[in-house]
């Protein structure tokens, strides 16, 4: 992981390792079969979360928002699936349930982060 930065509240770094994580996951998941999204789509999902943690930086705050966005849209698709999937009793048979339910906390997790970094940004001008 790159150094850590010098601006108060910037958690950029950790949000771009997340967002990594869960594109390989997403990937691996995709190729052992889990299908939990459409090929497509999780392939074009891994690419979005690859080129988000690429342009994530502590010099434009509009990428947070993004981040904070992608990660609460992430969050709500895989926090959903892997509900779904406990509710319908899927989550002992399915390998995808761990999938969704990895994703769904690399997610929140990214999405905590994200949503400090904001408000770090917010706050800069404050004492």
């Amino acid at each position: 992981m790159p150094p850590a930065h010098e601006t108060p509240h910037y958690h950029g770094d950790a949000v771009r390792a997340l967002f990594i994580v869960s594109a390989i996951v997403l990937v691996v998941s995709e190729f052992m079969g889990a299908g939990l999204l459409s090929g497509p789509l999780a392939i074009g999902l891994a690419v979005v979360l690859a080129v988000a943690a690429g342009i994530t930086n502590p010099a434009q705050p509009w990428i947070h928002w993004v981040d904070a966005l992608l990660a609460l849209l992430t969050t709500i698709l895989f926090g959903l699936e892997t509900v779904g999937d406990y509710a319908a009793g899927l989550a002992a048979r399915n390998g995808s349930f761990i999938f969704a339910l990895g994703l769904a906390l690399l997610s929140l997790s990214a999405l905590y982060l994200a949503v400090r970094t904001v408000r770090g940004t917010m706050l800069r001008d404050y004492p």
